[in-house]
């Protein structure tokens, strides 16, 4: 019975939202300032994994995708994170490099938008945040063909460790592992209001690479 109400009450889940307010004078000229400023927030209020972003990609067959993945650099050319190149994502990037990530830090009730086109980053920048890795996460880039079947959880460790034996402490990169940079045209901050009459500030890019801000209606 408990389940059955549970079930039944999820149309009742609500949290009017009531901390912050965001204005147009709050925000930064450009996005990734605003950006800058918003992430240190969140690092201050010990958000757990602030650093987590939903990564959406859209596959040959135009259905879309979405995980769960950790921002390692961002700046003013855009944001990044390091994976699997042969992975589901990195071929629906390779297909259309093009994606969208999404913050959501619902402490502060705040989420982020990006939206853009993505490349790969240099071969020197992927060697060398694949170099700063724990020795562990190094080795299981290499063990693991990301996104593809196996048949059975004991044969993934035999694969660790037939890596873990071959390379010791001093695992290469994998040439199918390296970084994704996404070069944002539209970004926007999201906060939340009382009554849902959220703040939406919407950043985009104009013909002359000029950035514009606007507000949306929520």
């Amino acid at each position: 019975m408990s389940k059955e109400k549970n079930i039944n009450h999820i149309a009742d889940l609500r949290i009017d939202y009531k901390q912050l307010q965001l204005t147009e004078a709050d925000t930064a000229s450009d996005p990734m300032t605003q950006f800058g400023h918003w992430f240190q927030q969140a690092m201050q209020a010990h958000i757990p994994e602030a650093n987590a972003m939903s990564l959406s990609t859209v596959g040959s067959n135009g259905r879309p995708s979405s995980r769960i993945v950790l921002i390692k650099h961002f700046d003013q050319r855009g944001v990044t994170w390091f994976t699997n190149y042969d992975s589901r994502k990195g071929l629906d990037l390779a297909q259309t490099p093009y994606a969208a990530l999404l913050f959501h830090w619902v402490e502060l009730e705040r989420q982020v938008r990006i939206e853009g086109r993505v490349e790969r980053v240099s071969k020197a920048d992927s060697d060398a945040y694949f170099a700063s890795r724990p020795l562990g996460s190094r080795i299981g880039a290499i063990a693991s063909d990301q996104s593809q079947p196996i048949e059975s959880r004991t044969l993934l460790e035999q694969h660790y460790a037939q890596a873990e034996q071959q390379y010791g402490e001093h695992p290469p990169r994998p040439s199918h592992w390296g970084g994704y940079r996404l070069i944002p045209d539209a970004v926007e901050f999201w906060q939340g209001r009382p009554s849902r009459l959220h703040d939406r500030i919407l950043y985009s890019l104009d013909a002359e690479g000029a950035w514009q801000r606007q507000r949306l209606q929520p």
